[in-house]
């Protein structure tokens, strides 16, 4: 792998983590209150830019597929900062979902 290729999956991830932050800050926001309104549209805001100079980067069909790492994220906030309970369906899931990315990422930039 390539440094060029690692800092496409770099930037790919830090767009799902942006997608995430702002999720959360939505959920955390306080009724229609405008500046949390306004803080997750810049985190997405900073994730789409992310997306955009990860394809400069590498594939579009290894960096995009990355993105599902969302899900993975979104359970990881949903235990650690709401306390929610993982079913063994969510954790087979989330293991499909690395496993998948896994195998894709793996296969890119040959």
């Amino acid at each position: 792998m390539t440094a060029r290729y690692i800092k496409g999956i770099a930037l790919m991830l830090l767009c799902s983590v942006c997608l995430c932050a702002g999720q959360l800050i939505w959920k955390l926001m306080p009724g229609m209150n405008l500046i949390y309104l306004g803080g997750g549209f810049a985190v997405f805001a900073l994730g789409a830019a992310a997306m955009v100079l990860a394809y400069r980067y590498g594939e579009l069909s290894v960096l995009q597929p990355l993105n599902s790492l969302t899900y993975v994220f979104s359970q990881l906030i949903g235990v650690f900062v709401f306390a929610e309970r993982v079913s063994a369906v969510k954790l087979v899931g989330v293991a499909v979902v690395v496993a998948g990315v896994v195998v894709i990422g793996s296969n890119g930039n040959r």
